[in-house]
C-alpha cells in the first residue's frame, strides 16, 4: 500500500478514536483543515513536517502514522514467531506479540529444558509479569521467596528485580508469559 494511503487511514482512525471533528484537529496540529481532509482522503502525499505536525496535535508517535495497521483479526503461528534464546539453548521465547505504540504488553512462549534455570536480570520499573504454566513445573524465584507452579497455574508479580525461573518437573517446561508496562 502506498504511504499516503497508510497515512490516510491511520489519520482518519486516530482522529475519530479522539472523537474529533476535521476542524478540532485542525486547531490541535496547526494544519488547515483542506489539508487534513485531502491527506484522510488520500489525495496528498503530506511532508514530513506535516506529518510531525500531525502527530503532535494527536499526542502520538510520528511512526503510528506511517506504520500499516495489522487486521485485528490474525492468526499467528509459532513458526513465524521471532524465537529468542540464550547461548546454551535451553531456554526458548517465542514473541507473539511485541509491546508498541498501541500495545502495552508482550505476549511469550517460554520454553525451559529439563533442569535447566534462566535468570532474568529484570524488566523495566514499575512493569508487571504474568505466567500461566501450560506444560511442566516451574520454580520461580523472586528475590528470597520461591513458588512453585504447575500446568493451569498462574502468577503475577512486579518484574522489575531480578527473577529466576528453574524447570523443576520432567520434560521441557512450558509457560504464556506476559510482560505488561502500565502507563
Amino acid at each position: 500500500m502506498e504511504i499516503n494511503h497508510v497515512i490516510a487511514e491511520n489519520l482518519k482512525r486516530l482522529r475519530l478514536e479522539r472523537n474529533l471533528s476535521l476542524g478540532q484537529l485542525a486547531k490541535f496540529c496547526e494544519v488547515s483543515k483542506v489539508m487534513l481532509s485531502q491527506i484522510e482522503k488520500g489525495d496528498t502525499n503530506p511532508t514530513i513536517n506535516t506529518v510531525w505536525k500531525i502527530a503532535k496535535g494527536l499526542k502520538v508517535p510520528y511512526t503510528s502514522l506511517l506504520e500499516q495497521q495489522q487486521s485485528d483479526n490474525r492468526i499467528i503461528k509459532k513458526i513465524d514467531t521471532k524465537m529468542q534464546d540464550v547461548t546454551d539453548h535451553h531456554y526458548r521465547v517465542y514473541c507473539y506479540y511485541a509491546n508498541n505504540a498501541s500495545r502495552n504488553f508482550e505476549l511469550f512462549q517460554m520454553e525451559l529444558d529439563e533442569n535447566q534455570t534462566y535468570t532474568s536480570v529484570g524488566h523495566s520499573e514499575k512493569s508487571l509479569e504474568y505466567i500461566m504454566i501450560l506444560e511442566g513445573t516451574l520454580t520461580l524465584t523472586i528475590k528470597e521467596e520461591q513458588f512453585t507452579l504447575s500446568a493451569d497455574d498462574t502468577i503475577s508479580f512486579i518484574a522489575s528485580a531480578e527473577h529466576t525461573y528453574h524447570n523443576s518437573g520432567k520434560g521441557v517446561l512450558k509457560a504464556a508469559i506476559i510482560n505488561h508496562y502500565p502507563a
